[in-house]
């Protein structure tokens, strides 16, 4: 059976079709695979508040556009002293324009450095969430959600990861997310969290 992973990061396709391997007879597509280009209209399938609404509106559209079952996510980094920013937005939290890739992610680290300021390690909080939504299994949409606890850095640690992962700090093991082996990373994270809930249902369903 083939599952459509409807995402363009190539950091999020690697660890998706790893935490999915396991599942018997699944194929994983990304949309290289099926040659969907990228659209500008692309850009408009996040407009929403929560991360669960933008998942649904990912998951529909190219479920549309493919007729392929289809899984989609939106992730983002929830601060508390921010009062849960940069939540949704984290993928264009710093208020710059033109930037992608690894560029766009230090310029929303450097923001959320200078917005957290001085502010005490112990109340630098915050969480990773991932909210990943499936269609074409079942008769109804399949919703997911991972959440994962740390605290934000002042100075990054760590080459592996993206986005915030240098900075996100797991006391517990002492480590920044971009410092964990991949397959530690995956047990932990949200991303992980979700996805493997994903892949708890898929199996009961016997696709």
């Amino acid at each position: 059976m083939e599952l459509l992973l409807a995402t363009r990061s190539a950091h999020k396709v690697q660890e998706i079709r790893t935490i999915l391997s396991g599942i018997p007879r699944l194929t994983v597509l990304d949309l290289d695979d099926i040659g969907l280009e990228w659209r500008d209209e692309e850009e408009a399938l996040e407009p929403f508040d929560t991360f669960e609404e933008n998942a649904r509106s990912k998951v529909e559209y190219f479920y549309a556009k493919t007729g392929l079952p289809t899984v989609a996510d939106d992730s983002g980094l929830e601060v508390d002293a921010l009062g849960g920013a940069p939540g949704v937005r984290s993928k264009r939290f710093a208020p710059v324009e033109g930037l992608t890739g690894h560029k766009l992610d230090q310029a929303n680290n450097n923001y959320l450095v200078e917005r957290l300021g001085a502010l005490e390690l112990e109340k630098r909080t915050g969480q990773y969430v991932c909210v990943a939504a499936l269609l074409g299994f079942a008769s109804q949409m399949i919703v997911t959600r991972g959440e994962a606890r740390g605290l934000i850095l002042t100075e990054p640690r760590g080459d592996a990861g993206f986005g915030y992962d240098p900075y996100f700090f797991e006391p517990d093991l002492d480590m920044t997310f971009a410092e964990l082996h991949p397959d530690q990373k995956n047990e932990l994270s949200h991303r992980g969290k979700a996805f493997r809930a994903l892949a708890s249902i898929l199996e009961r369903m016997e696709i």
